[in-house]
C-alpha cells in the first residue's frame, strides 16, 4: 500500500494507521500555515532550512505523512523524496473539524515514537496550541501547554522564537 501511494501522483496523500487520506486542506488551513511559515521563516533561513509540507515516512509501519508545515535542513531536502521525522528540526499540524483527534493523539505518538524533536500542535477545533518536544518510544516527555490563543509559545532552540498564534 504505501508504495502505490509513493508512486501515485498529482495530489497529496498520506496514509495514517493503514488509512489511505487524501490530504485537501482549506484555504483558511492553509492561511494558518502561512502565519506560522511567516513568523518562522527569518530563523529557518538563518539555520539553513526550508519550511513545506513535504512526505514522511515512518519504515516499518503503515503510516505515510504529510504535516501541515515541516522545517527541514536545505541539504537533506535537496532531492528527498521522504524524509524521516527524526530529519526535520520541527513538525507543525494544524487540527481541522475532520482530523483533530488524528493530529492530537495518533500523530503525536508517531513523530514521537520516530524521534521528530519537535511537535506543534495548532487545535484550531479547541482554539489552543500545544509544543511537545524531548521524543521517546512512549511519547513525548516534555509538553508546554495546552495554551489558549493569543498566548506566546516558545519554540526553543534551535529556534529559539516565541510564536504568535493569536490571529489563527
Amino acid at each position: 500500500m504505501k508504495y502505490a501511494v509513493q508512486h501515485h501522483g498529482g495530489d497529496r496523500t498520506e496514509i495514517v494507521e493503514g488509512v489511505i487520506t487524501n490530504v485537501t486542506p482549506s484555504w483558511d488551513h492553509e492561511s494558518a500555515a502561512e502565519e506560522i511559515r511567516d513568523q518562522l521563516r527569518p530563523r529557518v533561513k538563518e539555520l539553513g532550512c526550508v519550511t513545506g509540507s513535504g512526505i514522511l515516512d515512518l519504515p516499518g509501519s503503515s503510516n505515510w505523512y504529510v504535516p501541515d508545515l515541516a522545517v527541514v535542513p536545505k541539504s537533506l531536502a535537496k532531492g528527498a523524496g521522504a524524509l524521516l521525522p527524526d530529519q526535520v528540526l520541527l513538525i507543525v499540524e494544524i487540527t481541522s473539524e475532520s482530523d483533530a483527534e488524528t493530529d492530537r493523539v495518533v500523530k503525536r505518538k508517531r513523530y514521537a515514537e520516530y524521534g521528530a524533536p519537535l511537535y506543534l500542535l495548532v487545535d484550531r477545533v479547541e482554539a489552543t496550541v500545544t509544543l511537545f518536544a524531548l521524543p521517546g518510544r512512549l511519547g513525548y516527555t516534555k509538553v508546554d501547554g495546552p495554551h489558549p490563543f493569543g498566548t506566546p509559545v516558545r519554540v526553543p532552540e534551535p529556534f529559539g522564537i516565541d510564536l504568535d498564534i493569536s490571529g489563527l
